[in-house]
């Protein structure tokens, strides 16, 4: 289902809570949300639809990805940068990394390992950001 955007910035800035089981349906939601989106984002945190849960999705360049408790277990190649968001007006400035490696659970809770790099992984450090209460 495609959710409503949430632009209220104190909901924004606290941190989500750990995705269990049965959030899925929050996953499917924020997939159908950014589908939605596509002609203006990239990617989407929960907290992004008004669910406080670790789970974000994102464009890698041919598809849209979805994780659940996603965490940044590596980091190299410094850089600063501007971003937008879809839950805020504007550009500011913020520091991504280039390369990045991503442990998080698949749909069916299963762990995973992922390396990303250069625009799929500012990406996905942006929406991180979100789920840690994070606003560029």
């Amino acid at each position: 289902m495609v959710r409503m955007i949430n632009r209220d910035v104190l909901f924004l800035s606290k941190k989500s809570e750990k995705a269990v089981p049965g959030d899925e349906s929050v996953g499917k939601d924020l997939l159908d949300t950014l589908a939605a989106h596509a002609d203006d984002c990239v990617g989407m945190a929960a907290n992004m639809i008004g669910v406080s849960k670790n789970i974000i999705v994102f464009n890698t360049g041919f598809m849209n990805m979805l994780m659940f408790n996603p965490r940044i277990v590596k980091k190299s190649g410094r850089y600063e940068t501007e971003e937008g968001c879809l839950s805020l007006q504007g550009v500011r400035p913020c520091v991504r990394f280039k390369e990045i490696e991503v442990e998080y659970e698949d749909m069916s809770f299963t762990k995973k390992r992922m390396k990303l790099s250069d625009f799929p992984a500012q990406i996905v450090q942006h929406e991180i950001d979100h789920l840690n209460g994070i606003i560029i």
